[in-house]
């Protein structure tokens, strides 16, 4: 079965056509970069343009930075602020003119890295997914089950939300070599570990790519690994999803 499988980020929005089985892309992926300000007319133009590219018609699963509840997006992480309390799956599916199924982002990721990724070799215990991109992006699987919604890259760092000092934006923002953005980062890990004591870290997202930059500078009570499905993760759990919704 294939699905389009699309991932909305702050700064770009990317979709390719997945095999649900297998987790493989059937098609290169494109990528349309995120409009300004990400409001809600324009972020759905964009998908109709990325349908429309793929000449596709069927179901279609979308990972959105939001906290998603039935398709409603109850917060807005670097998108616009109109797009809460707003139906994703209604807006998304009115323009397209196909079945659109919204999930959490991070929780996309998350979920395409425990089928097809890290996550085969850890069927039990807790694992925690991060996507470490624009902002920090969670998920949170027990005994493979997902935790839906969780924000921890939300969780307050001296002051501030943790993505502001340990995601890979806040890397470039602030010019930081390798090794001194790994403290940030490495302190941001602890204290994910202090709060759920899980079993392994996974971090996703395009930093995954790098991971030999800073891997060898984290100094964590638990084992991290970076995704192997990398910052394609998104895509095909948003397709897996919507696979799974029967939509």
């Amino acid at each position: 079965m294939s699905v389009l499988g699309i991932d909305i980020g702050g700064s770009g929005i990317k979709g390719a056509i997945v095999d649900v089985e297998t987790g493989k892309l059937l098609t290169p992926r494109e990528r349309i970069p995120t409009p300004e300000n990400a409001k809600p007319e324009d972020v759905a133009q964009v998908v109709k343009t990325m349908v429309e590219f793929f000449h596709y018609e069927g179901s279609i699963g979308a990972g959105f930075p939001a906290v998603i509840r039935n398709g409603i997006a109850l917060t807005a992480a670097n998108v616009h602020k109109s797009w809460i309390g707003l139906d994703a799956n209604i807006l998304f599916s009115s323009v397209t003119k196909c079945p659109v199924s919204v999930v959490n982002d991070a929780d996309a990721a998350g979920i395409a890295e425990m089928r097809f990724g890290i996550g085969r070799d850890y069927p039990r215990g807790v694992v925690i997914f991060l996507t470490i991109g624009t902002g920090i992006g969670s998920a949170i699987f027990t005994d493979g089950h997902l935790v839906p919604n969780t924000e921890f890259g939300h969780l307050e760092m001296g002051g501030k939300d943790a993505e502001h000092r340990a995601s890979d934006a806040a890397r470039q923002e602030k010019e930081m070599s390798w090794k001194r953005w790994a403290k940030a980062l490495n302190d941001y890990l602890n204290e994910i570990h202090t709060l759920f004591w899980p079993d392994l870290i996974v971090l996703g997202g395009g930093i995954s790519r790098q991971a030999e930059k800073f891997l060898p500078f984290l100094d964590v009570p638990v084992k991290v690994l970076p995704a192997k499905l990398e910052n394609q993760a998104g895509i095909i759990g948003a397709a897996l999803h919507a696979a799974e919704q029967g939509r």
